[in-house]
């Protein structure tokens, strides 16, 4: 069983490459490039180490906060 440090790089399989999340001696978490994130059982899987780069992912956009109905609709005038 090897257990692989956060933020290393590894390849599997199934998923391809992926960054480790988190690894102990019960369950490996893995952000996979293209699969997203997978927990695995630490000692079924099989990992390899990879020397491929992690992509750059763009940063995720804030959401505005939602304008209170009052202030969207002005109020008419006779």
């Amino acid at each position: 069983m090897t257990l692989f440090a956060k933020g290393n790089r590894v390849a599997q399989a199934n998923y391809g490459a992926g960054t480790v999340l988190s690894s102990d001696e019960r369950y490996t978490a893995i952000e996979f490039d293209n699969h997203g994130r997978k927990v695995f059982i630490t000692d079924m899987v099989t990992l390899t180490k990879s020397d491929e780069p992690a992509p750059n992912k763009p940063a995720k956009a804030k959401r505005k906060k939602a304008v209170p109905a009052a202030a969207a609709a002005p109020a008419e005038k006779d």
